[in-house]
């Protein structure tokens, strides 16, 4: 006798299927994962090989973290348009093997007693271009992977590999960096990019739908649709200057705080690596429960909540101390990673949702243009206090900036709401 299987009640909601299913995020997510370690590998060994090896100043070590972020400034309108126009997963495989090749490049120097500053802000550089293009490619493909139900937990995903990667990278790298010397530590840099290159040839993602045929328009013009858009919506407007504030205070506190923790708190690479590890805990517990916090809180009204809360930790960064008390910064640092994981994941997908499929490309980039574009200029603005003000005056500055970002957030039209609207069409 056969048996029938009752169907769900109409307006029942059917639960999709686990991200965990997904062959193809899956993919993604796994070689994200370990490009990011390798990337926060490298996070620690950049400005360690440039102090300690190369005997860079202060202000040399924050020209490092001015090239890396650059690029966000110089090509990522252009970025955008080409994004929204090649195979996306083909431009990340290209920009991973690109990377992989800069970063091999560095212990080869070393070993052929090459290796200058000059060469290293090149390579940084360099690798911030291919950086910019992978980025704006990587934003803008995740929705054509999974349903739009789905972003708010797929993008938790992805950020929470972030955070796995700086719970264990920082530590790895000092290890590293003791063991084998900071050029030769590039080696697992380059691997990991190259594990992501091959995660990513792997993945067979739904063919896209030919655009429909529209006008010719400028170039000039095609580059700015994706920020005549964010103008016209004053929430994307709000977020926007909520992130470059923030991102333009973190990265000044960014581009000194390795140097703080060497010369002002007689730090070991060791201990170094150990603080960024640390740091990497609110973020991981965070990203873990994202998607609870954003149902519970509200998936619109978390943007704003993730930006405030956390502010107070904060000021233990500038009140680290020698000793066990380097631990203070990478609490400090923890309360800004759990911040930055739920704003960005709730932010992110609230774009990703409000944004025609056609154009997410040129606003994922107009968005990186500006919130990422000030980081090269933030880094000089930490570089020149750090050398002018002294390390720690410079660290208070920045973390005062960085919590006063929430108020673009707290005086927004962002306050009225609880959830975001439907995903746009």
């Amino acid at each position: 006798m056969s048996q029938h299987v009752a169907a769900p009640p109409a307006g029942t909601a059917v639960a999709p299927p686990s991200l965990l299913r997904s062959r193809s995020f899956l993919l993604l997510w796994s070689g994200q994962t370990v490009s990011e370690l390798g990337t926060r590998v490298a996070g620690v060994a950049v400005p360690l090989l440039a102090a300690d090896t190369l005997r860079a100043s202060v202000f040399q070590v924050s020209l490092l973290t001015f090239l890396a972020w650059l690029p966000y400034l110089l090509v990522s309108l252009p970025a955008g348009i080409i994004a929204d126009r090649v195979d996306q997963r083909r431009l990340m495989i290209a920009c991973d093997l690109g990377r992989a090749a800069l970063m091999l490049s560095l212990p080869v120097a070393a070993l052929a007693g090459q290796l200058t500053l000059g060469f290293l802000y090149a390579v940084v550089g360099l690798s911030g271009v291919l950086t910019v293009l992978f980025t704006v490619a990587y934003k803008s493909m995740l929705p054509r992977l999974i349903p739009p139900g789905q972003l708010v937990d797929g993008n938790a995903k992805l950020t929470m590999s972030q955070d796995a990667a700086e719970l264990v990278g920082p530590t790895v790298s000092g290890l590293l960096i003791g063991l084998v010397g900071a050029a030769r530590t590039f080696l697992v840099n380059g691997l990991a990019f190259l594990l992501s290159a091959v995660t990513l040839l792997l993945i067979r993602e739904a063919p896209r739908a030919e655009p429909a045929p529209r006008e010719r328009v400028p170039l000039r013009v095609e580059m700015t649709d994706g920020l005549r858009f964010i103008r016209r919506q004053p929430i994307l407007v709000s977020i926007l200057a909520c992130t470059t504030t923030s991102n333009f205070f973190v990265m000044a506190a960014g581009s000194i705080e390795v140097t703080f923790m060497l010369r002002g708190l007689h730090a070991s690479s060791v201990q170094v690596g150990l603080v960024f590890s640390v740091s990497a805990v609110g973020g991981l517990v965070v990203g873990a429960l994202a998607a609870r916090l954003s149902a519970w809180i509200g998936s619109a009204r978390v943007i704003w909540v993730a930006m405030t809360v956390p502010g107070p930790f904060y000021l233990l960064m500038p009140l680290a101390r020698p000793g066990w008390g380097v631990l203070l910064y990478g609490v400090g640092l923890a309360a800004f990673s759990a911040n930055a994981v739920l704003f960005n994941v709730a932010a992110m997908t609230y774009r990703q949702r409000i944004t025609p499929p056609a154009i997410l490309g040129r606003v994922n980039a107009a968005f990186l243009w500006i919130c990422f574009g000030v980081i090269p200029l933030g880094a000089l603005v930490g570089g020149t206090l750090g050398t002018t003000l002294g390390l720690r005056p410079a660290l208070w500055i920045c973390v005062l900036g960085t919590w006063s970002a929430c108020l673009f957030l707290l005086f927004s039209p962002l306050r009225t709401m609880k959830d975001m609207p439907e995903p746009a069409a």
